[in-house]
């Protein structure tokens, strides 16, 4: 995903994101976009990862800066950055959902209190933490992103036996909720706005691959230490409130 072949391929392929909408002309901004997710924390309530989101603000702002770039990329605020563990519900799914049922949020939370209170009790002691590092940048067809590798093999395992743990719960899967994209670990960095009829793909490969070069002297560890249930209105913000469930993974 990080090699410049990669970015030669992805640039012939990326979209505009309708998660981000201009007014009459003005500066894009997010559009309603309901749902929730299982994060970790994002980047303003997570200080054991403030070095590595510091990073990610640097190279966010790089990436605006370069060349020709213009609208081509709306940033995505970095005080909301985060690492998605388990997506679950969003958009028109979400809207039906609660349409169909009043109770289906409060039915939601509870399902997930349920789930980690039962995970956490399965848990065996871990002294060590779960250690993920970044890659590079990664382009996915509406969005840019830095991706995420498992320092070791139990990181990757205690993350996916969690994911499965969401998504093979049958009072989840009984609210319309599964599985439908395999881990890619990321921190979404921005989404694709304008993209001129004009825009010279293969100078914008060269130019991402470049940039990631120099990410790659500079790149961090995510120490991944608790998954929150987090609802979000918005590409911009991810909310909860105290009596959500949420996980320590340490």
């Amino acid at each position: 995903m990080t090699l410049p072949e990669a970015y030669s391929s992805q640039v012939q392929h990326i979209q505009e994101s309708l998660k981000f909408q201009s007014n009459q002309g003005l500066q894009r901004q997010a559009v309603p976009f309901p749902g929730y997710t299982i994060i970790t924390p994002p980047s303003v309530e997570d200080a054991q990862n403030s070095t590595l989101y510091a990073k990610l603000q640097v190279f966010q702002q790089e990436l605006l800066g370069l060349p020709d770039i213009g609208n081509l990329i709306v940033p995505v605020p970095s005080e909301s950055f985060h690492l998605t563990i388990a997506d679950l519900i969003w958009d028109n799914a979400y809207r039906d959902a609660c349409e169909k049922n009043p109770e289906y949020e409060e039915e939601l939370r509870s399902c997930f209190r349920e789930i980690f209170q039962q995970y956490q009790k399965s848990m065996t002691s871990q002294s060590s933490p779960i250690r993920w590092y970044s890659l590079g940048m990664m382009l996915m067809p509406r969005a840019v992103a830095v991706c995420f590798a498992p320092q070791d093999e139990s990181s990757y395992e205690r993350i996916i036996n969690l994911r499965r743990a969401i998504y093979q719960n049958s009072r989840l899967m009984a609210l319309g909720i599964e599985q439908q994209y395999h881990l890619t670990a990321h921190v979404t960095l921005g989404y694709f706005g304008e993209i001129s009829s004009s825009l010279n793909r293969t100078n914008l490969a060269e130019i991402f691959s470049e940039l990631n070069q120099q990410w790659l002297s500079n790149s961090g560890e995510f120490l991944i230490q608790r998954a929150e249930l987090r609802k979000f209105d918005d590409m911009t913000h991810y909310y909860r409130q105290p009596e959500w469930g949420s996980l320590d993974l340490i």
